[in-house]
């Protein structure tokens, strides 16, 4: 069995925000695995909202991103699923938009989300599908990717694709979905072979 979480925040507020990419891709991974039968169910034991197509399970945390390691304890520890078997779908603001990167295991880099599953887990051996959203612009484009300050980035994150980026964007979910169907039906390294 397999757990594979997307990262976001809940509400319409943050509806197509660039932090929701991981929302996106499980909805749209939903679909594709289990039909139109696939419904979602709100859970309010484990905080998140659920669906199943046959030994996958897809949540999407309704904890808000910096507390998603509750929920994700929550249903790894209620199916006994260990943390290898744990795959969180997220946005990257280091990654180009449109990239994809998957890796098992390692440190957060910087993403609160990461931080609160690994904290929760007590183990960082789960797998992360991480998704490019590209990284804010600071004051002209002479100096575009100059690090942002924190209240820049957590603005950047927090705001929508522009008309400019749709296409790269519509691209980035349809190809965080096909990067997990091939980790599902052909193995992580297959993947990891084909999208990084």
């Amino acid at each position: 069995m397999k757990l594979i979480i997307g990262l976001g925040n809940p509400g319409e507020k943050y509806q197509d925000t660039r932090h929701n990419v991981g929302f996106m891709v499980v909805d749209k991974l939903a679909h594709e695995l289990g039909g139109l039968d696939i419904r979602w169910e709100q859970s309010a034991k484990h905080r998140a909202s659920i669906a199943k197509a046959g030994e996958v399970i897809l949540v999407k945390p309704e904890t808000f991103m910096n507390a998603s390691g509750v929920s994700v304890k929550s249903i790894a520890g209620f199916y006994k699923i260990a943390p290898e078997d744990v795959w969180v779908v997220q946005d990257d603001l280091d990654l180009p938009l449109g990239k994809i990167r998957i890796r098992v295991g390692g440190a957060s880099a910087g993403h609160h989300g990461i931080d609160s599953i690994i904290r929760e887990l007590v183990s960082d051996k789960f797998i992360r599908i991480r998704l490019g959203i590209g990284r804010g612009k600071s004051g002209s484009g002479i100096v575009a990717d100059r690090k942002l300050h924190q209240s820049s980035v957590v603005q950047f994150v927090l705001s929508r694709f522009g008309r400019s980026e749709a296409g790269e964007f519509k691209h980035l979910v349809q190809h965080g979905v096909e990067a997990v169907r091939v980790a599902l039906f052909k193995g992580i390294d297959r993947a990891m072979n084909r999208f990084n």
